[in-house]
């Protein structure tokens, strides 16, 4: 599939355009404009500072990528009102490719963004980023948890938690609600993020002293589970734990209960997606995923997030929205840090980030480039998310 290229649209004194070529204020025409006046909420730049975004917005992640978009261009309308700082974003498709994620990378580039969001996958991310690293750009990824990513260079940060901070509460979560003794686990083994979530699984359940049964694995463009399920199901487990995309998510957990599967079924963060239930329907209850957002958070950010994403999209955000949002955020802040919109004032800005009050709450940026804040346990029921008491 062809990659496609989308352009948000322009809002109030925000340019959302895909943006031509031309500079940032790092050399050439327009040098110096990126350096304001002022710091904080009466920082005042004059050139407008770009933000690229490598997003899935096609093949298998088009979910999830569709889902930063909303965020994003939620996030580009409100640093609009709040003015001071004029924000272009550019948002390109990676087709959940990792070449055209390489491509992606380096036209963005090319047209001088301060910042790159993305990619949506951590395996195009491992492609990609070293591109940026190169030209010293700063990358901020917005939904890679697999191990390794921040450690490419120091270029790179993420607002992501990491699996390594989310799936041992999950297990241990589910563990004490759940009573688990013994699990099998299936994992997808051809993707970066699902087997580094597999991992971190068979990390934790070890530390939690929970028998694995069986680990059985399969490709992401699998469909039919049936006869890993049925060999899973032999073993009688309390739980079937899953590291996989959502493309293997809703299939696996459908055909799970239809051959009388009832057990909890714990996911990792490729679970999160209102697909699950969507398409999973019943199927979905009981299922059990670890979360970098609390939808039910009452936090101001949050609320106000949740409120007019709703009347913006007619629909809930995601997790991934959130985090979309959330990423334009701490891009502001980084700018405002110092009123510098260059790419090495936003490098030195993401290193000031510290409780910074946003909507998963108050989030750092730690000495390896990665966010720290809280995170939650969610399990499906009626249809929804909620958080598993």
């Amino acid at each position: 599939m062809h990659p496609r290229k989308t352009a948000l649209a322009a809002v109030a004194a925000l340019s959302l355009a895909l943006a031509a070529c031309g500079t940032t204020g790092q050399t050439g025409p327009g040098a110096g404009q990126l350096t304001g006046q002022g710091t904080g909420d009466s920082c005042v730049i004059e050139g407008p500072v770009k933000v690229g975004a490598a997003l899935s917005l096609t093949g298998g992640a088009a979910s999830y990528g569709a889902s930063q978009q909303k965020g994003l261009e939620l996030a580009a309308e409100h640093l609009a009102e709040k003015g001071g700082v004029k924000y272009e974003l550019a948002v390109e498709d990676d087709a959940t490719d990792p070449r055209q994620g390489i491509t992606v990378f380096e036209q963005l580039i090319e047209k001088g963004m301060s910042v790159i969001i993305g990619p949506t996958l951590s395996n195009g991310a491992f492609q990609a980023q070293p591109i940026a690293q190169e030209e010293k750009v700063p990358v901020l990824a917005i939904s890679n948890t697999a191990d390794g990513i921040t450690a490419q260079g120091n270029y790179i940060f993420r607002d992501s938690l990491t699996e390594g901070q989310v799936i041992p509460q999950t297990v241990a979560a589910a563990k004490a609600k759940y009573g688990l003794k013994k699990v099998v686990v299936m994992y997808s083994n051809d993707d970066a993020f699902t087997e580094s979530g597999y991992k971190v699984f068979a990390s934790a359940l070890e530390q939690e002293g929970v028998e694995v049964a069986d680990t059985l694995t399969f490709s992401k463009a699998d469909t039919d589970f049936r006869p890993l399920l049925t060999e899973a199901k032999g073993h009688a487990p309390d739980a079937v734990v899953v590291s996989g995309l959502i493309e293997a998510a809703v299939p696996l957990v459908t055909q799970a209960r239809e051959l009388g599967i009832e057990v909890p079924i714990v996911g990792g963060n490729g679970f999160n997606n209102p697909a699950l239930m969507k398409q999973a329907g019943p199927a979905a209850e009981g299922v059990v995923v670890g979360a970098a957002w609390n939808s039910a958070s009452d936090n101001p950010q949050n609320t106000d997030f949740l409120t007019a994403f709703q009347e913006k999209n007619q629909a809930p955000p995601d997790q991934f929205a959130a985090q979309a949002y959330a990423g334009l955020m701490i891009i502001d802040s980084a700018v405002r840090s110092a009123c510098n919109g260059e790419r090495e004032g936003i490098k030195t800005g993401f290193g000031t980030i510290d409780k910074l009050p946003t909507v998963l709450g108050e989030v750092t940026i730690n000495d390896q480039r990665d966010i720290e804040h809280e995170a939650v346990v969610q399990v499906v029921k009626d249809g929804k998310f909620a958080v598993l008491e």
